[in-house]
């Protein structure tokens, strides 16, 4: 499990684009038949992947590193498959994960399991947890089931759909939060206007994107504004004073992930476009 800490924005100010990447972007996420993680000191946040291609793969930490004899004895977890079809196996019950299918473990899980349905085509399954205080049933929703939000348009070059998973209407937890948005054909700008949530940490992970294409993820305070070049099936950590928004070479797909003191998706601070630098 690899660390990353917290920074004051002060500091942020000073670095230069390897010292942005080091601190901020998760460049590999998906190896076969491993589980990859990484833990952010921006509100205890874990971003992980696991990619179980000739066998299963177990969710397990060192018990010093986590401090818990378990993964999940103080924490929840949200899994999002973004490969081929896969099985989740927790404490015995299975879930069949389809492409873009959510599942949720509550606190106190003790044994989940990765595994794929054909080795030629494995699930990737993208992982996010956090600190839990209480115990929530386990639950998939199939984005079917999540809640559909139509926003922009294509004049704007932000036509697209956030379907949340795991939220205060959907699927319950102590307090992660996380969905999907999809942006429509023709399409590349995310999240602008921009915002910052002060309660609420938040990680952004690309997928969907062409080999030669790329995401140009903004990011540091409103005023001074800094970014991140983003490849496919990278993610990138928004601490809560920062902004998150990007645009692409073409169009995309990305996973959003909090963490916080509340669930409430509207919770946000608007930064006027005129207020930028």
């Amino acid at each position: 499990m690899e660390i990353r800490y917290a920074h004051h924005p002060s500091q942020v100010r000073t670095f230069d684009t390897e010292e942005l990447r080091e601190h901020f972007l998760i460049e590999q996420l998906f190896e076969s038949d491993q589980l990859t993680l990484f833990y952010t000191h921006v509100d205890r946040f874990i971003v992980g992947g696991a990619v179980p291609v000739q066998g299963a793969i177990k969710l397990e930490a060192d018990p010093k590193t986590i401090g818990a004899a378990t993964f999940l004895e103080r924490r929840e977890i949200g899994i999002i498959n973004v490969g081929g079809h896969g099985v989740i196996s927790v404490d015995g019950d299975t879930y069949t994960m389809s492409p873009k299918d959510c599942l949720y473990i509550g606190r106190g899980a003790e044994e989940v399991v990765f595994t794929s349905v054909d080795s030629a085509n494995p699930a990737k399954f993208y992982l996010n947890s956090a600190p839990a205080h209480q115990t929530y049933p386990t639950q998939k929703a199939a984005i079917s089931e999540a809640s559909p939000n139509h926003l922009g348009s294509l004049t704007n070059s932000n036509e697209r759909t956030i379907y949340r998973y795991i939220h205060s209407g959907g699927i319950q937890s102590c307090q992660l939060v996380m969905g999907m948005t999809l942006l429509k054909p023709g399409s590349m700008w995310n999240t602008m206007p921009c915002h910052t949530h002060n309660r609420r940490s938040e990680v952004y992970f690309y997928f969907d994107m062409p080999d030669d294409g790329a995401v140009f993820h903004f990011m540091g305070e409103p005023q001074e504004t800094r970014h991140l070049v983003v490849r496919d099936e990278q993610a990138v950590i928004s601490p809560s004073w920062s902004i998150h928004s990007g645009v692409g070479t073409s169009s995309y797909t990305f996973i959003w992930g909090m963490a916080g003191e509340n669930q409430t998706f509207e919770d946000m601070d608007l930064v006027p476009m005129q207020a930028l630098k």
